[in-house]
């Protein structure tokens, strides 16, 4: 039952981050235009089970003025909204608040900031912590979101032989995270990789939708676009086992996905990411109506 939309408010970046699953930089392309936020508001409405808007990028304070307005045209339609950040824009408490306070006002439930070595490396100059002195200041719920360079540990995690590396971090190895963060780091046969270990392809609890119209219930793995068939309708007739890639993950993971299409593969990958993007990036130009932005997988369009 889908209880959250997240808009991809823009792809662009200030930052062009090693972790990105979405490949953003100051040159990814794609903002949302207020018009378009108002058509997807309305049919999140007529969906019927939608809670939750978030406003995510890229960066989508550098829209500052359409994420505003996004969020009140949200609040008015009786969602609560959520905000995901680099906070680039808390230069000092008192001008973070000023940033802040605007959004007050609208319903806000969730205030995520991101703060790793990926966005601060220098503590300080650690422009999340401002962020969020500035939001507990306004009374604002803010948490951090942390993502740091993989690192490789002995396995004692309840699912993990005793001595089997684990890879820490918290980065998911896919976009941007498979050119730069893989090197190094151990990898599994690709036949173990049987199941999505992340995503929620059959309830679709949430979905994160770009400007182009794509809806995507795992970073460049949609249902459909949008702008050509109502968001209400796609949700509706959205059945998972016959969508082409989620039909094979669910029935066997990114293994099955190649083995149903015959892809070309290497003998080993980090984890079911990895293969699964691999995978996908394969079948770019079969699938365009559910594998994209070609930007996400770091490909001109």
């Amino acid at each position: 039952m889908l209880k959250g939309i997240h808009f991809l408010l823009t792809y662009s970046c200030n930052y062009t981050c090693d972790h990105c699953f979405l490949y953003c930089s100051p040159e990814s392309k794609g903002t949302f235009t207020l018009k378009q936020i108002k058509q997807v508001l309305d049919e999140a409405v007529k969906i019927g089970t939608v809670e939750w808007t978030y406003w995510e990028g890229g960066e989508p304070f550098l829209f500052y003025p359409i994420m505003l307005e996004g969020m009140k045209l949200a609040k008015e339609r009786g969602f609560k909204n959520g905000i995901v950040t680099n906070s680039y824009w808390a230069t000092n408490t008192e001008n973070a608040e000023l940033w802040l306070k605007p959004i007050t006002e609208l319903g806000i439930a969730d205030f995520s900031v991101s703060d790793d070595t990926f966005h601060f490396e220098d503590e300080t100059e650690n422009l999340a912590k401002i962020a969020r002195k500035a939001a507990n200041n306004l009374n604002l719920p803010a948490d951090s979101i942390t993502i740091d360079e993989p690192t490789i540990k002995e396995g004692f995690d309840k699912d993990q032989e005793k001595g089997e590396p684990v890879i820490g971090g918290g980065a998911m190895f896919r976009g941007r995270a498979v050119e730069t963060l893989i090197e190094g780091l151990p990898q599994r046969p690709w036949t173990e990789m049987v199941e999505c270990t992340y995503e929620d392809l059959e309830g679709l609890g949430r979905i994160h939708i770009d400007p182009f119209g794509n809806a995507h219930i795992c970073q460049g793995l949609s249902i459909g676009n949008f702008w050509e068939t109502p968001l209400s309708e796609l949700i509706k007739n959205y059945k998972p086992e016959t969508h082409p890639i989620c039909g094979p993950l669910l029935r066997g993971g990114p293994v099955e996905l190649v083995r149903e299409y015959n892809i070309e593969h290497e003998n080993t990958y980090v984890d079911e990411c990895h293969l699964c993007y691999m995978a996908r990036l394969a079948l770019l130009d079969k699938f365009p109506q559910y594998l994209g932005p070609k930007q996400v997988y770091g490909l001109e369009e």
